[in-house]
């Protein structure tokens, strides 16, 4: 039986292939196949599908969020444009006020300037009435007090420019 037994595992190890054998191989390869698909093949196929949808999501959120970033940033960049522009008009409109302050503050120095010029000349042109008025009378007074002391005594020619002499020098003294 030994002999029978050896001779046995020889002639399948040496040779021929057994139809049921090949059937149960063939049968059990399918059945691998079989649940090869079930149990690993089509769960890794979703998983892979959900891998590809989730990544296309991503980079359509990539896309979506670099085109709002775009459009941000050249919102950005016409908002800083414009205040640019708005800081330039402020800075040329107060250049304009200053100017036109300037020159309103220099037409009131003049006005003023004026004004005080001509009331200093007319303080002047009182003034010089005055002095004329008040001269006028110290003439008419001396010409009145000569005019006494003449009647009062007869006086030749030197006593006349005595007297003329005086009288200069009664108007330089009252000055």
């Amino acid at each position: 039986m030994q002999l029978l037994e050896s001779g046995l595992i020889i002639q399948a190890s040496i040779g021929g292939l057994q139809g049921g054998d090949m059937a149960f191989a063939i049968i059990s390869f399918l059945a691998l196949l079989w649940l090869l698909r079930k149990y690993a093949w089509g769960p890794l196929m979703n998983k892979m599908e959900e891998r590809e949808n989730h990544i296309a999501n991503e980079i359509d959120t990539a896309e979506k969020n670099r085109a709002d970033a775009e459009k941000a940033s050249l919102e950005a960049n016409e908002q800083l444009k414009a205040t640019r522009q708005e800081a330039q008009q402020i800075i040329e409109d107060a250049k304009k006020a200053g100017q036109d302050q300037e020159k309103a503050i220099i037409e009131a120095a003049n006005q003023a300037a004026a004004r005080l010029k001509k009331s200093a000349e007319e303080d002047i042109a009182r003034e010089k009435e005055k002095a004329i008025e008040a001269l006028q009378a110290q003439v008419a007074t001396l010409s009145v007090q000569i005019a006494t002391k003449v009647i009062e005594k007869e006086i030749n020619a030197e006593d006349q420019e005595q007297l003329i002499s005086d009288y200069i020098k009664e108007v330089g003294e009252e000055r």
